[in-house]
């Protein structure tokens, strides 16, 4: 009866503590909803505003959004068109580079293994001014490439793939290779079908990375043109002037890509995780 007890105090203790969790995570998502729905002037009035009177509430943000924000959507678009091609790269590259370190013997494979997790402690930001360098040298100041490859391959993602791969049955390789199957076909046609839970999860990660990402954009685009979202909503807070009715609005939409991107993704990411983490 006590060990029943003790159990059922447990789990409501649980879901308490994960209900009060959620209310913190969703609040400024609440926050920043509603307000998209307010006049200007009425989301700091008296303070922030979070309440929902509905005779405050109007769509003329989202309706000045569409027909006036020829901008926002120039930079939606540059952020959808950066996101797709790093989110595709990287985890078909460094799927490559995983899957080869976990399942070929070849001289200095624990070298270059031993340089991946050292690569995985360094912080990104140090290495800022290095690759600004090297786009100037390389000419690719203002252009979608200077954003895409410098992080179109990253340690993380390639010691995730690695870490998957190694417990992948070797046995199946050894097999397909006795039929005549290619190494890149065993790879194609057999381990990459096995992988998906690890695609899944990197995918959703690495989407919500390139779409997120600010301060590397920030350093190398330099034209309104070419402005990702992070960065143009930045620029709607100014000392000139604040346009919070767009910047709340415009804030509220960028959810919707990464949101496709984990409902699409999310029955391989728990399990993509979950494997690709513990084993090795």
């Amino acid at each position: 009866m006590g060990q029943k007890l003790t159990s059922i105090i447990n789990k409501t203790l649980l879901i308490l503590f994960f209900t009060f969790a959620s209310f913190i995570v969703l609040f400024p998502f609440y926050v920043m909803l509603i307000s998209g729905f307010k006049p200007a002037t009425e989301i700091f009035s008296n303070g922030l505003n979070v309440s929902m009177a509905l005779d405050t509430l109007t769509l003329e943000n989202y309706i000045h959004l569409f027909t006036d924000g020829k901008e926002y959507f120039r930079w939606y678009s540059n952020s959808i068109l950066i996101t797709v091609i790093t989110t595709i790269g990287s985890v078909i590259l460094s799927s490559f580079a995983g899957y080869a370190l976990a399942i070929y013997r070849f001289k200095g494979r624990n070298l270059i293994f031993g340089l991946v997790i050292f690569l995985l402690l360094v912080p990104v930001d140090i290495l800022m001014l290095p690759l600004y360098r090297v786009m100037i040298f390389l000419g690719l100041v203002d252009t979608y490439a200077g954003v895409i490859l410098p992080f179109i391959v990253t340690p993380f993602v390639i010691f995730f793939f690695r870490q998957y791969a190694i417990g992948l049955p070797k046995e199946i390789i050894e097999s397909a290779r006795i039929d005549g199957c290619t190494e890149f076909g065993c790879y194609v046609r057999i381990m990459a079908p096995m992988m998906l839970p690890a695609f899944g999860a990197m995918s959703i990660i690495q989407a919500m990375n390139s779409w997120n990402n600010f301060l590397w954009p920030l350093i190398v685009l330099r034209s309104n043109e070419s402005m990702t979202l992070p960065i143009g909503l930045a620029s709607l807070i100014s000392p000139y002037g604040n346009n919070y009715g767009m910047l709340l609005t415009g804030s509220t939409l960028t959810v919707v890509p990464i949101l496709i991107v984990f409902l699409f993704f999310q029955r391989y990411f728990v399990a993509g995780i979950t494997m690709g983490g513990v084993k090795g």
